[in-house]
């Protein structure tokens, strides 16, 4: 990177960029949305805002796709990347622009990937207006059909205010989102209020904390994708660590897909599998899904119900997971090895485990390596040592090959506890230590190992026939044996 941006005078802008200028070449709409795209990759919010304002003081029209590549940028990060972006959803609105069906799913991918960082600076961003965000209104001159020179200036330095406005607030410290002292009445973050019960509740209806003049303390449904609608009496977040309490924050399902039908925007397959992933686990929202599919006329695919079927077993329910499968062949769906992948990861018994395997060779689909490594991951959770052993011996059987990842859980599987001591008397759980570590010792000997991938694997481009849909292509089902 050091290479590639050098801090000028006028910012941030790529090397290259400043040497065209220098020469008088101009660049077009198209060639600073690439650069946009590459600043965004580059996980540099700071380039893109530089990239954005040299865009604006050139005279180009700002479009709802060049807000597309700052969410891109604002997702890059894992940490505060979420308040980002709902800051720059809040631009684009006050510029007077649309946002497309693209732009939803990028936030919902942010509010699935992406924290909200500091709360005390989130709270005085998000939740109370400041002297500087007056400044983010519509440009009068917009609505007027016949654009003069001076309406044209007035809009390029409108424009201008907006984004160093948004740039001041983007990188905001903690210690200057600190404002004049709050009423004893109000929430103040990080002090401890008893009397205030921040415990997110299982319906999400809210993830903030609202504090009224008057006890008792009330929950209200916000959505801050309307700035206007946040109430006075909410002053600061409550507990927002889950993709659900950030989904909470936006209006929860319903009120996000209300939002798009204001835009006149209609979900896709891929806005409700972002919803699919970010909604609570068992709640009556993520059984609305399958008749959101219908109600839009939206044709399901394989990843959706994989999300569905992952987040059903990850919550212990099994039966609910494998209930989703006469669903998915009723639209025409085949179950593929990441199906199976995700079901193994509610197989908490031997007998479900076991009986997996079975209904997999029936099916005439080998299992893989996630696969093994999700039930291994499940019988050590259980400490059952025989349901170790029997999945060994079919993995043994089928000669899978073993990776890194499934040799580390069995490392640690074959460990004693801390406190073993051999000669204090007889343990019924060190004798099935004993019994596991003799079998795996043997059954490392004639397992076939799987080679470890090249760390530039990823990046090296994928055959025309082989493109990934989701999420899960990316993480696999390993993520069930870490």
């Amino acid at each position: 990177r050091k290479r590639l941006v050098r801090r000028g005078d006028r910012a941030g802008l790529p090397v290259g960029v400043q040497q065209l200028q220098a020469k008088n070449f101009e660049l077009n709409l198209k060639t600073y949305h690439a650069l946009l795209k590459m600043a965004a990759k580059c996980a540099d919010l700071r380039m893109c805002l530089d990239v954005f304002k040299e865009i604006i003081h050139k005279g180009h029209v700002v479009t709802e796709e060049t807000f597309s590549f700052l969410l891109m940028g604002c997702i890059q990060d894992k940490k505060t990347g979420f308040r980002y972006a709902l800051q720059v959803w809040r631009l684009m609105l006050s510029l007077g622009l649309q946002p497309s069906r693209d732009s939803y799913n990028l936030l919902l991918v942010a509010a699935r990937d992406c924290g909200l960082g500091d709360p005390q600076v989130a709270s005085e961003l998000l939740l109370k207006p400041r002297e500087e965000a007056t400044v983010l209104q519509p440009p009068v001159s917009r609505q007027r059909p016949r654009r003069t020179a001076q309406a044209k200036a007035g809009n390029l330095m409108s424009a201008m205010l907006h984004v160093e406005a948004l740039e001041r607030q983007l990188f905001l410290e903690p210690s200057q989102a600190l404002g004049p002292p709050e009423p004893p009445e109000a929430r103040v973050p990080g002090k401890a209020q008893p009397e205030v019960d921040t415990k997110a509740e299982p319906s999400h209806t809210a993830a903030l904390t609202a504090v009224a003049l008057k006890p008792p303390p009330v929950e209200l449904e916000v959505n801050l994708l309307t700035p206007g609608a946040v109430p006075p009496t909410v002053v600061s977040f409550g507990t927002v660590t889950t993709p659900a309490d950030r989904l909470a924050l936006i209006g929860g399902l319903e009120g996000f897909l209300s939002k798009m039908a204001e835009h006149r925007q209609q979900p896709d397959i891929r806005t409700l599998t972002l919803l699919a992933e970010v909604v609570e686990s068992g709640s009556p929202a993520e059984s609305l899904l399958l008749a959101l599919l219908d109600e839009h006329q939206v044709e399901a695919d394989l990843t959706f119900f994989n999300t569905l079927v992952r987040k059903k077993s990850k919550l212990g329910d099994l039966e609910g997971a494998k209930a989703l499968l006469p669903v998915l062949a009723k639209r025409g769906l085949v179950p593929n090895l990441q199906t199976f992948c995700n079901l193994a990861i509610g197989c908490h018994r031997p007998k479900d485990g076991l009986q997996l395997l079975t209904d997999m060779k029936k099916s005439q689909v080998t299992p893989n390596t996630h696969i093994y490594s999700a039930l291994i991951n499940a019988a050590i959770r259980k400490l059952n040592y025989t349901y170790l052993i029997s999945i060994l011996k079919d993995m043994k059987q089928n000669r899978v090959p073993v990776n890194e990842v499934v040799i580390r859980q069995l490392e640690f599987a074959a460990q004693y506890p801390p406190t073993f001591d051999r000669y204090q008397g007889k343990n019924t759980y060190l004798e099935k230590i004993d019994g596991f570590r003799a079998y795996y010792k043997q059954w490392l000997t004639v397992m076939p190992a799987e080679e470890t991938p090249h760390p530039w694997q990823k990046f090296r481009t994928k055959p025309q026939g082989d493109q990934d849909t989701g999420k899960e292509a990316d993480d696999g089902c390993a993520l069930g044996g870490r």
